[in-house]
């Protein structure tokens, strides 16, 4: 019951964060502090449940995440935010919550080797992240089949919208483009352009002298707490995606 309750305590944490994240790309380190807060009251209970073998394990399980997550955001993997709510997580669940529900207990492929919640939080959530492109490709093959075909890598990684619908927010055009005597010259551009007030009027004036006439390919910010907090879900219910995975490649 009381990994239920641990579960079950950090999730609206986990969905406000999603919902901020979507809205400004921001998640405020309060949000960090209050889960923390309601999650002390678990580790204070497994601290006297347990003793010191639970209070070896849980600094060691944050320490191993701690290093982890601070390097991949020195390396500009993802955000402060996505770091401190993994750290926040190894805290408050730092191995596999067994939860029994009837006669079904989860998570339901069992717990891996490497027993750190958080870490496969992580995993799964990195996994989870390729449903995007997949989602993106076939949004383009239903939406716009004749001109996403033209361009068929750029159905991973955005859509094409009309430069009427353009408006500033978290994503960025794919192409740089410029000016040529025979019209609008669009080129790929590994940092994108971004989509800023002066770049949508510029293009809007394009269209209007017909030298832009299919729209522009545009790629969303994708917030990453989203995968996390999917990761978390999956965790809980069916287990480690990367250990699952791995065994069914090599029972293959």
């Amino acid at each position: 019951m009381i990994e239920l309750l641990k579960v079950l305590a950090c999730m609206p944490f986990l969905l406000y964060s999603c919902y901020s994240d979507i809205k400004t790309r921001r998640v405020s380190n309060d949000v960090w502090f209050m889960m923390f807060g309601v999650g002390f009251i678990f580790i204070m209970y497994d601290l006297m449940t347990y003793g010191l073998p639970y209070l070896i394990r849980n600094i060691l399980s944050f320490l191993f995440i701690f290093a982890f997550v601070y390097i991949l955001f020195q390396f500009g993997a993802f955000g402060g935010a996505d770091a401190k709510v993994l750290m926040v997580i190894s805290l408050i669940i730092p191995t596999f919550p067994v939860i029994v529900v009837g006669s079904t207990a989860f998570p339901l492929n069992g717990i891996p080797p490497i027993d750190l919640f958080a870490f496969s939080v992580f995993g799964n959530s990195v996994i989870l992240t390729v449903i995007v492109p997949l989602g993106l490709f076939l949004y383009n093959l239903v939406k716009n089949p004749s001109e996403s075909l033209k361009r068929p890598l750029y159905m991973f990684i955005g859509y094409l919208t009309p430069i009427s619908k353009l408006e500033k927010g978290h994503f960025r055009m794919i192409d740089s483009y410029e000016e040529t005597k025979d019209g609008v010259n669009f080129r790929f551009s590994r940092s994108g352009t971004e989509l800023s007030s002066d770049v949508i009027k510029e293009l809007k004036a394009y269209e209007k002298e017909g030298k832009v006439k299919n729209g522009v390919w545009i790629t969303p910010g994708l917030p990453f707490m989203i995968p996390i907090t999917a990761g978390f879900i999956t965790a809980v219910v069916f287990g480690d995606l990367i250990f699952y995975l791995t065994m069914q490649f090599m029972m293959m």
